[in-house]
């Protein structure tokens, strides 16, 4: 009766990218009985691996994480003259730290931090149109933010009672005369239609002569 092998006999299998037939060449290089034996297996390696697995190529780490993937293989016991120090077991693996989020001490999320330092900046102006044109463009800019949090509605009164908040009463929007020149860009470029209408009547007409 045939002998088979199962996968379930074997040891495991460390990194799947490159087989089983490298892992095995791995430890093989490893049990080899001089350095310099296993140094030039080594390399002869590394360019097999290299060809089995053309993804690590687009990585700038890639030399020295393909020679640390052959010190994995081979369980951490390749003593050969590499180009690279040898990794410490547990640390290829090692999972990132967590960044804490910073959150600024933020009144209001939705505006970020950034808006917070264009009200203190717009605070300190001294002009009196310099700093009203500022608090008009950063209303405008809590207008778009408010708009993307809240897609409901946009209040405009809630965001100058915020504006006021953030800037300690410092800065303030009329909305009604925001709202009027709002309306008077709209009225200014609107586009003209009579013009076309009556050229467009009067083709009409020598159509139907």
């Amino acid at each position: 009766m045939e002998n088979f092998e199962y996968n379930t006999a074997r040891s495991p299998l460390v990194l799947k990218e490159y087989g089983r037939s490298v892992q095995q060449l791995a430890e093989y290089i490893a049990s080899r009985p001089t350095k310099e034996e296993r140094t030039a297996l080594s390399y002869v390696l590394i360019g097999l691996m290299k060809q089995l697995n053309p993804s690590v190529k687009e990585n700038s780490d890639t030399p020295q994480r393909i020679w640390d993937h052959l010190h994995h293989m081979a369980g951490y016991k390749l003593d050969i003259d590499g180009p690279f120090p040898p990794p410490q077991p547990g640390e290829l693996f090692q999972k990132p730290q967590k960044m804490p989020y910073n959150s600024h001490n933020i009144t209001y999320r939705h505006y970020g931090k950034n808006v917070e330092l264009m009200i203190e900046k717009a605070v300190k102006l001294e002009d009196p149109e310099e700093k009203k044109a500022a608090a008009i463009a950063i209303f405008k800019l809590m207008r778009t933010f408010y708009a993307a949090w809240n897609k409901e509605n946009t209040e405009d009164e809630v965001i100058v009672a915020q504006l006021r908040e953030l800037s300690q009463n410092q800065l303030d929007v009329d909305l009604q005369s925001f709202r009027n020149d709002y309306a008077e860009r709209e009225n200014r470029y609107k586009p003209q239609n009579t013009n076309y209408s009556h050229n467009n009547k009067r083709k009409k007409d020598k159509r139907r002569k």
